[in-house]
C-alpha cells in the first residue's frame, strides 16, 4: 500500500462548499478508480483553509499512471479544482511503522 498525502489550500470563505465537493468527488469519482484504498480528509484547527487528503492506493502507479493520466483525473479537478487557492502539495509515503488502537 501507498499513502498519498495532498496538502490542500483553499480560498478564504469556501469551506462548507468545499467540504461538499470533496466527498462527492471522493464518492463519485476517485473511489472509482483502480487500487483505490480508502481515504481520509482532515481540516486544519488554526488554518481554516487548509486541508490533509490521504488516499491508500495498491501501488503509486495505480494514482500516479491510472488516475492521474486517466479520464477519472479531469472529472476530480473539475470537482474540488475551484476552490483551490494555489496547486496542492502531493506526496506518496511507504508505511514504516504503525500503532495498534
Amino acid at each position: 500500500m501507498v499513502l498519498e498525502i495532498a496538502d490542500i489550500r483553499i480560498q478564504p470563505g469556501q469551506q462548507a462548499a468545499f467540504e461538499e465537493a470533496i466527498r462527492s468527488g471522493i464518492a463519485t469519482v476517485a473511489s472509482k478508480a483502480r487500487g483505490f484504498g480508502g481515504y481520509s480528509v482532515h481540516k486544519c484547527i488554526e488554518s481554516p483553509e487548509r486541508y490533509v487528503l490521504q488516499i491508500a492506493w495498491d501501488t503509486l502507479e495505480d494514482h500516479t499512471v491510472g488516475f492521474r493520466q486517466g479520464p477519472l483525473f479531469a472529472q476530480w479537478r473539475a470537482i474540488v479544482g475551484p476552490f483551490f487557492a494555489a496547486a496542492p502539495l502531493v506526496e506518496h509515503f511507504d508505511l514504516l511503522a504503525q500503532s495498534a488502537r
